[in-house]
């Protein structure tokens, strides 16, 4: 197996699992990443995106920003960008906007729909991966997230992800 293509996979079985799961992510982002986020409409990208905000002390509401395209958050180390790509009708209005300042070396980038900005968007360290799965026990919906490497980056992240966690700065 190609080792940047490692992949970590969970079961989450409601919302605080999933923004848990984020904030574990992004208590590894610190230093910068790209991270784009694929799923259908309603899978909990931007549940998953609250986590990671959480990480760096975002206590605040997190939106999705289908119509800004883009929602900063600043915070004491900087800023994460959080990206929303659904209504963008053509990738080249992303050149209008300077997309490519937004991921400088050392920022956090996340960008759910990333399909729609292919060819101006950078490669990502990671792809995280959403869909519905139910689980054969227990007859509920929960949500399968895959976490895929895709850079030395990605693969560092995944490898500290991959840690058992006592606990997260913050908690």
């Amino acid at each position: 197996m190609n080792q940047l293509q490692r992949t970590v996979t969970r079961y989450l079985d409601d919302e605080a699992a999933m923004v848990a799961f984020g904030r574990a992510l992004g208590a590894h982002l610190r230093g910068g990443a790209t991270v784009f986020l694929e799923g259908n409409l309603g899978v909990g990208k931007t549940t998953f995106c609250r986590g990671v905000l959480r990480a760096f002390g975002h206590r605040g509401a997190v939106k999705s920003p289908t119509y800004t395209l883009v929602e900063p958050y600043d915070i004491d180390s900087g800023t994460v960008y959080h990206f929303d790509l659904y209504r963008l009708g053509d990738p080249e209005e992303l050149e209008f906007m300077g997309v490519r300042d937004y991921f400088a070396p050392g920022q956090v980038c996340l960008v759910e729909w990333p399909a729609r900005g292919r060819g101006v968007l950078p490669s990502p360290d990671l792809i995280v991966s959403v869909s519905v799965q139910v689980d054969p026990v227990k007859f509920v919906s929960g949500r399968s997230v895959a976490v895929i490497a895709q850079t030395q980056r990605g693969e560092k992240i995944l490898q500290l992800l991959e840690r058992p966690v006592t606990e997260l700065p913050g908690m």
